[in-house]
């Protein structure tokens, strides 16, 4: 889901469940190929997990609050909390073990 600033805030906030960012840019070729692992990860974590797409050029600003320097970058946010930021494109086996460790985290 492409999310600006307030709906990030608003669901970051608000979520019961663990949630993905993809921060990334429509010009950016790693971004692109990293694009069907995002995909993967929000369907198999659906119900689990939110799965959220930021675009870099539209929204500096929350790029910038998260010193987002180069894309893809993906956060893992729990109960209203980063905990987990890595820049690089990775795999959906990755990004889910972000989610479900995410998810054990905040269960405690």
């Amino acid at each position: 889901m492409q999310v600006d600033t307030a709906l990030f805030d608003e669901i970051v906030q608000n979520s019961r469940v663990p949630i993905l960012v993809d921060f990334w840019a429509d010009w950016c070729g790693p971004c692109h190929a990293a694009a069907p692992e995002v995909a993967r990860t929000a369907k198999d974590m659906a119900g689990r997990a939110l799965v959220l797409k930021v675009d870099t050029d539209k929204h500096q600003q929350l790029a910038a609050r998260f010193a987002v320097r180069g894309i893809p970058n993906f956060a893992v946010f729990s109960a209203g909390k980063l905990v987990k930021q890595q820049a690089g494109v990775v795999g959906h086996e990755v990004m889910e073990s972000w989610l479900r460790s995410a998810a054990t985290t905040t269960a405690v």
